[in-house]
């Protein structure tokens, strides 16, 4: 009955403070080519031939030992190898392989389940490019399966299924992206391993097995209470608990049976990404943390969470119930209720998601093969021991009787946990791509900023004056947000640029090649502007591609006695200097000082000319591509 009038207050609430929060990133998730970082892969040459891989494709009726299976099949030129379909990156935006991919295009059929190879990768630890990091390559002929449904209506005798493979062959010398269609008719299949067989199973074969993932699954759940990023949340519960002394018992179980229908709420949520597959809304499913692998909701949740930390300090009052408790929010405070518990639920689950405690690998391990009903009701079993103390508390509220009265230590607890968020924000942001963390950063300081414009406002000023407030800062906010991950990100007109060193320069020269260097660092302000807005230009990569010039990048961040003595050999002691060697040895290296223009440099690329026999054969120069590389990452320099 008191929910009722919450409604379109708290809503109105909730948008504002999402829109504080996401108004800049949604324009990056939107534009993922732009971002390559925020979930998409770093634009690369596309290869004139793809005569390194073929595919085929076919399917196979059900029968009484597998399902209906689609099978698609790669044939590898000797002396390369393509990257699995589970191929993984480092962590943190340390970059990796591009993984083949299978889609599908629109039609009567609904894939049930994950990919899978009956030919096992061969897997080795990367020593060179991504140190540390598993590689799971094929070669010669790989095939892959899949579990699929066929609507009613489709006649399997003369149905065709399109597709298509992306992905990149490699060599030790060079990688090719490649994209293939294919059309799979109905035909006799492949025998797939036991072992691969039993991948495909849809039914649980053990009761006993099931209910020790179930007892699992809320142990896990109940740990994650005591994980640090939800620490802070919990602490503004145990606040919560303090306020209902006063209460009834009654009111005091709604209070708390709220508090986990939101907790529920998203791990409902959270198991329909887990199942997009399975229920036709995507390729790929997203699994427990998988969405801190995408670097705009990392950046989301640390603006998100720098929010709430600035509120808990009293910047501002985050007009949320449940989350407003000072003692100038007087109106908010006393209007909290059901809708305060329910979103206070919604934030400590989200909170909970890059953190995996123990029981939790194992968990959700199992549901890789599982159909629908026993995903869901294990993300449920997460959820019910992640709430099962609030439940507990809620029916025998005692149990919290030793805290101490409602007083002013309130402010300086909640306060203090206003400190723990920050530390929180730090650790968010440790697992931004270094490409990412100067965009953060202002994008934090505008949020910083919005939040004091609001706080400043009297609680008492009129309704326009406080929308005013909001409407200045929301506007500002997005303003220096798109702004900074326009200019301070890689864009994609990022060129293929490989680390500068002696050797590199001198192969490619000896190659023939007309090699591009350019010298620069990342507290080099004028550096980053030529970067930006002369170098990685549309125009500037569609000629270096076309002409087969190499890009080589001196990273002159850390003292490196090996880039100065180039520098000194063209006449300089500073940077930015870019350098154009011509692929005639005999000619002089053409050498653009200071700051540059697109012009310039496309003058500088045309008087230099194309490498040795790009005048007439316009085949694309051959570049690694890679995934989730930080440009960071590419740019060290190996001077030797």
């Amino acid at each position: 009955m008191f929910l009722a009038p919450l409604v379109p207050r708290s809503c109105h609430a909730l948008f504002i403070c999402l829109l504080l929060a996401s108004s800049n990133w949604h324009f990056a998730v939107a534009q993922f080519d732009e971002f390559p970082d925020f979930g998409a892969t770093i634009e690369t040459a596309a290869s004139p031939s793809s005569s390194e891989v073929t595919v085929k494709s076919q399917f196979s009726l059900a029968n009484s030992e597998r399902p209906t299976l689609l099978f698609v099949t790669l044939d590898v030129a000797t002396g390369y190898h393509v990257y699995a379909i589970d191929q993984q990156v480092l962590p943190n935006g340390g970059g990796g392989p591009l993984a083949t991919a299978i889609t599908l295009a629109e039609g009567p059929i609904k894939v049930l389940g994950p990919w899978h190879a009956i030919e096992q990768p061969k897997t080795h630890l990367d020593q060179e490019f991504w140190p540390g990091l598993k590689l799971r390559e094929h070669e010669q002929q790989v095939t892959w399966y899949a579990p699929i449904e066929l609507s009613p209506e489709a006649d399997p005798n003369t149905l065709k299924i399109s597709g298509k493979v992306v992905g990149q062959a490699c060599n030790p010398k060079a990688c090719i992206p490649f994209e293939h269609t294919f059309v799979a008719q109905q035909g006799t299949g492949f025998d797939i391993p036991p072992q691969s067989q039993e991948i495909v199973e849809t039914e649980v074969s053990n009761d006993k097995s099931l209910w020790t993932i179930f007892f699992y699954a809320m142990l896990g759940g109940l740990i994650l209470n005591l994980m640090p990023c939800v620490l802070p949340v919990i602490g503004l519960k145990v606040l919560s608990f303090v306020k209902q002394g006063g209460q009834s018992r009654t009111q005091i179980f709604f209070l708390n049976l709220s508090y986990a229908a939101g907790i529920l709420l998203v791990f409902m949520i959270l198991a329909t990404l887990a199942s997009l597959v399975q229920l036709g809304l995507g390729d790929e499913g997203l699994g427990w943390g998988e969405l801190n692998t995408h670097t705009w909701f990392k950046v989301a949740m640390a603006s998100l969470v720098f929010a709430m930390a600035l509120s808990f300090l009293g910047t501002w009052e985050l007009p949320i119930p449940g989350f407003a408790s000072s003692g100038e929010a007087t109106e908010l405070s006393s209007r909290k209720g059901l809708l305060g518990a329910f979103m206070m639920g919604i934030f400590t689950t989200i909170l909970a998601t890059p953190c995996s405690g123990p029981f939790l690998g194992p968990t959700f391990g199992y549901l890789i093969s599982q159909p629908l009903n026993i995903t869901y009701a294990v993300f449920a079993a997460v959820g019910l021991g992640m709430a099962l103390p609030y439940l507990v508390i809620g029916t025998f509220p005692s149990l919290v009787s030793w805290l101490p009265k409602p007083g002013a230590w309130m402010e300086t607890f909640k306060q203090l946990l206003g400190f723990v968020l920050l530390g929180t924000v730090v650790w968010l942001c440790s697992a931004i791509p270094a490409d990412y963390y100067i965009a953060t950063l202002s994008l934090l300081f505008a949020i910083w900023f919005t939040c004091w414009l609001i706080g400043r406002t009297p609680i008492t000023a009129s309704q326009a004056t406080k929308n005013k407030s909001w409407i200045g800062g929301i506007l500002a906010t997005t303003i220096v947000g798109v702004a900074a991950f326009k200019v301070l990100t890689p864009g994609p007109s990022e060129l293929p640029w490989q680390p500068y060193s002696s050797t590199a320069l001198a192969d490619a020269r000896a190659e023939g090649k007309t090699v591009m260097v350019d010298f620069t660092a990342q507290w080099c302000l004028t550096c980053k502007t030529n970067l930006k807005l002369a170098i990685n230009r549309k125009e500037v990569k569609q000629f270096v591609v076309e002409n087969g010039i190499v890009p080589l990048l001196a990273d002159w961040t850390d003292r490196n006695p090996a880039i100065k003595q180039v520098l000194l050999e063209h006449n300089s002691q500073s940077i930015p200097l870019l350098v154009i060697y011509p692929a005639d040895a005999a000619r002089e290296p053409i050498v653009l000082p200071d700051l540059l223009t697109k012009q310039k440099v496309l003058q500088a690329l045309s008087e230099a000319g194309p490498s040795t026999g790009y005048g007439e054969n316009q085949e694309l120069a051959k570049v690694p591509a890679v995934s989730g590389m930080s440009s960071r990452h590419q740019r060290k320099s190996a001077v030797q």
